[in-house]
């Protein structure tokens, strides 16, 4: 599975660069090799699977058996069985729109039908790396051996656990705003109706919706949520923090809601999961299933989240206009601030597919900014040599040189001081220091990349997760979310995406990429 972001090294070799403050080990049991671009040496570094994997003794032949049982174990969802006596019945998702042709002899073909089997999986990892120094190699055993994990596949079962008719639905959507919320809302409701549900009703402003009184519940039909995905934003708009959970558990009792829909990042996932444990001690009927919202894209274990694509677009806007102000300037030094708080996948990627950057600065690769190797000097040397810079950096990036600050926002997460503002005043100051001219032109687009609607890729694969939602809820299952794994539709298990933030791999060939792209050295 995906790793995170740890807070200690866990490092072999003391020249390791990349670990430290975002060190990626949990133990030492297992290593790989990664590349020291100063020395142009190999360095052994700890890399482990997992937070709570089981310790293994790779000199047992059965080892591979003992890994995939616990896998199992902890990839295996939650269903409403579980806790109470409840049957199924035959489903009233209706697929004769897409009924396959008839046999010659005019009977159906019994082998079609259009549904997921329970029993159906997708593979969460299809590369076999043949060695744990191949490019962003993430192995088990120090052998790199392929050992299979499969995780649920996602779509509509043949049975169901709900009778529609006296089902009523919510939709909540938290954390700050992100491009689609309002494709998924709406996609929810049609796919509800589509079961046969009427009653749909929205959770105003997030979990604060649950226990503010002027906070009505909006009722949702296709009517009503026809037009909304031409518009960004969110519907039922959003906000972060939340009630204590055993209060939202008792305005769902009161709502009488027997399935909720939680659209949200990490942070709102952890609540969700919260929500579900205090509904499986009560022994109620009620399904929760997220759907993973983050601009970020850093969540684990999947492809990709909704808003990411519409954001990286977005930020092309912001990233041409400053390369425009740099190259028309007189030593022109064009400077992007980006949205990335641990994560710099936007920054990556926005770079990659600008083509016009020169210097790209992300959370998980610390740099030095002054001294022979540090990013100034290479701002010299492009101003030198081109005349012009353009820099882009993730809003998490450079952290380390800031006072540390134990401030938090109301979901928790740190207060960030502002490095694209820190960069804007030491480049001025660096290049009046030195005696060279320089026009820095710093732009910061951060909150406009969230409230643009979403582009045609975000908008289909909000369509997808939302229908999926729907039809996980129908099947039983609880405390779930849905996503993309290796181009598959799946469900995955809430506290497995929880574990940690989805980071850049430094050792990813997506990271080399962007260096090739850039250009830029090791700046250390």
């Amino acid at each position: 599975m995906a790793l995170g972001p740890m807070d200690y090294a866990g490092s072999i070799s003391s020249g390791q660069k990349y670990l430290g403050r975002f060190g990626l080990a949990t133990s030492s049991r297992l290593r790989w090799v990664g590349y020291d671009t100063k020395s142009r040496t190999y360095q052994l570094v700890a890399r482990a699977i997992s937070v709570d994997q089981p310790q293994l003794d790779f000199s047992n032949p059965n080892w591979k058996k003992q890994f995939q049982e616990d896998f199992n174990k902890r990839f295996s969802l939650t269903h409403l069985r579980d806790v109470i006596d409840v049957e199924p019945r035959p489903t009233t998702f209706s697929l004769k729109s897409r009924t396959p042709l008839e046999n010659v002899n005019g009977t159906m073909q019994e082998s079609w039908n259009g549904y997921v089997n329970d029993d159906d999986r997708a593979l969460l990892k299809v590369i076999k790396f043949a060695s744990p120094t191949s490019a962003g190699a993430d192995c088990i055993d120090p052998d790199c051996s392929w050992v299979e994990q499969w995780v649920h596949r996602a779509g509509p079962r043949k049975q169901i656990y709900f009778e529609p008719q006296y089902v009523k639905a919510g939709i909540v959507s938290c954390g700050g705003l992100c491009p689609g919320l309002n494709d998924v809302i709406r996609q929810i409701v049609l796919t509800l109706e589509k079961y046969g549900v009427k009653n749909i009703v929205g959770i105003q402003h997030g979990f604060r919706g649950f226990f503010e009184d002027h906070l009505s519940e909006v009722p949702l039909s296709r009517h009503v949520v026809q037009n909304i995905n031409l518009a960004g934003g969110s519907f039922l708009g959003v906000s972060r923090g939340g009630a204590n959970i055993s209060n939202i558990v008792d305005s769902i009792q009161a709502r009488r809601l027997d399935m909720l829909f939680v659209l949200g990042g990490n942070g709102t996932h952890a609540g969700a999961n919260a929500i579900h444990d205090e509904c499986r001690k009560r022994k109620l009927q009620v399904s929760i299933v997220c759907v993973p919202k983050t601009i970020d894209n850093d969540i684990l274990l999947m492809d990709k989240t909704f808003g990411f694509d519409t954001a990286v677009e977005a930020a092309q806007r912001a990233i041409n206009s400053a390369y425009i102000e740099a190259h028309s300037a007189f030593h022109g030094i064009g400077l992007v601030k980006l949205m990335g708080r641990s994560s710099g996948f936007i920054t990556m990627h926005a770079s990659l597919s600008s083509g016009q950057v020169d210097i790209c600065l992300i959370p998980e690769v610390p740099f030095t900014l002054d001294g022979p190797n540090g990013v100034l000097r290479h701002l010299e040397h492009l101003i030198e040599t081109k005349g012009f810079a353009l820099v882009c950096v993730a809003e998490g990036a450079g952290q380390e040189y800031f006072q540390k600050s134990n401030a938090t926002d109301a979901s928790g997460n740190m207060v960030l001081s502002d490095i694209g503002v820190h960069l804007q005043q030491k480049i001025k100051s660096h290049f009046k220091d030195i005696g060279v001219h320089s026009d820095v032109k710093y732009i910061d687009p951060t909150y406009m990349l969230r409230a643009v609607r979403a582009n045609a890729s975000d908008a289909i694969l909000c369509t997808v997760l939302g229908q999926n939602a729907v039809h996980g809820a129908f099947a039983g299952f609880s405390g779930i979310t849905t996503g993309v794994c290796n181009t598959h539709n799946v469900y995955l298990p809430i506290p497995e995406v929880i574990k940690s933030t989805r980071v850049v791999d430094p050792n990813s060939r997506m990271w080399h990429r962007c260096l090739t792209s850039t250009g830029q050295p090791d700046f250390h």
